[in-house]
């Protein structure tokens, strides 16, 4: 199957995904942040620049995008119909090189929180922010 939009046009359309900075990432921010927690954000020191660093809690927290980062059975996680062997490429590589980020960040002691984006939205999203402040304060 071909692309429904031109070259030029998918082009631009992948240039304005952000990696940083993304809604659910300021959603999550916005949230700690209003419970008093404090923390830095893409930390250049530590493996993968964790979206949240918490030194406090020893605690990072990567917000995923569900497309970007495989998240399987999930409804926003759908394989684009083009350029099949491109992507199926792609996500694999982003799913190998989260694997061992988190790997390396436990190594060096830090607890690893995954937060999908999928778990952002409608009425999932309070009862994720509310289990987010539980794994961070009760270490698990």
């Amino acid at each position: 199957m071909t692309d429904t939009v031109s070259k030029k046009r998918r082009s631009e359309i992948m240039g304005n995904v952000k990696s940083k900075h993304t809604k659910p990432e300021i959603l999550v921010r916005h949230f700690l942040h209003s419970k008093g927690f404090r923390f830095r954000i893409h930390d250049k020191k530590l493996p993968g620049k964790p979206d949240i660093k918490l030194t406090k809690y020893k605690t990072v927290i990567f917000v995923n995008g569900c497309f970007w980062h495989g998240h399987e059975n999930c409804r926003i996680y759908v394989m684009p119909k083009s350029n099949v062997e491109f992507w199926n490429n792609k996500i694999a590589k982003n799913i190998s090189r989260d694997r061992i980020i988190i790997n390396n960040l436990q190594d060096l002691g830090w607890r690893v929180i995954k937060v999908w984006e999928c778990s952002l939205k409608g009425t999932k999203r309070e009862q994720t922010l509310n289990a987010l402040v539980e794994k961070i304060t009760s270490g698990q």
